[in-house]
């Protein structure tokens, strides 16, 4: 949230706030019914299957909230690299934090390693593909995202480390709280497509009426019970 909420701020300033509005919302995940009840007792308690972590939808966060394609004044993504910002995911603990990070097209992410072992990170997105091989601090390594799109990022080392850079068209988006509530600031005026995202789960999109002041709602429920019926 403390990304999204910065890039905000350093994209936002240029809006003027007399002339944009606010999107609120909430966003919370929902699984397919009758899977609670059939998920326990018989099978599920046997010795293969009773070790094996089930989805806890009530508890998923890392939902993101974002316009899609240009909006307001926001030109088009650039063709050539352009760095606008620069920000980090660690590495620590063997894992990326954050696990989730939206940026803007020309955004710069450093990747530092606090672990006292080496890490690898590298990806095979079609968005952005790259590959810093071995190191651990104080050397400190960094990418610029110059193409829209999810860039899937791994360590070669080790299994569980996994993080996602979403790099959109716009600055108009957030990470939603611990509650699922997400908030939207100075976006200008007009009809868009808003998008509810998460990795797990399809994402929906929604139309929506930004005033030229206040505040507009928009609330989502993502679940496999959202896809269509074959």
């Amino acid at each position: 949230m403390r990304h999204a909420l910065f890039l905000l701020l350093v994209y936002g300033t240029a809006i003027s706030p007399t002339m944009a509005g606010t999107i609120t919302g909430f966003v919370h995940a929902q699984g397919k019914q009758g899977t609670d009840a059939e998920g326990a007792g018989g099978k599920y308690d046997s010795h293969q299957f009773k070790f094996v972590e089930r989805v806890d939808y009530a508890s998923m966060h890392d939902f993101l909230v974002y316009i899609e394609g240009p909006a307001g004044t926001n030109p088009p993504a650039p063709s050539k690299p352009v760095q606008v910002v620069t920000t980090r995911i660690a590495q620590k603990g063997a894992m990326f934090t954050p696990h989730i990070l939206p940026i803007v097209v020309g955004t710069t992410v450093e990747w530092p390693n606090y672990d006292d072992i080496l890490h690898n990170v590298f990806s095979f997105s079609e968005a952005k593909p790259f590959d810093l091989g071995l190191y651990k601090s104080p050397e400190v390594k960094q990418v610029t995202f110059d193409k829209p799109g999810r860039v899937d990022v791994f360590c070669s080392i080790h299994a569980r480390m996994n993080c996602i850079v979403m790099v959109l068209e716009n600055p108009f988006f957030a990470m939603t709280n611990e509650r699922g509530a997400f908030k939207i600031l100075n976006v200008p005026a007009g009809v868009y497509k808003l998008k509810a995202w998460h990795e797990r789960l399809p994402s929906q999109v929604r139309e929506v009426l930004v005033p030229e002041q206040g505040e507009v709602k928009a609330d989502f429920v993502l679940g496999i019970t959202n896809l269509p019926k074959s």
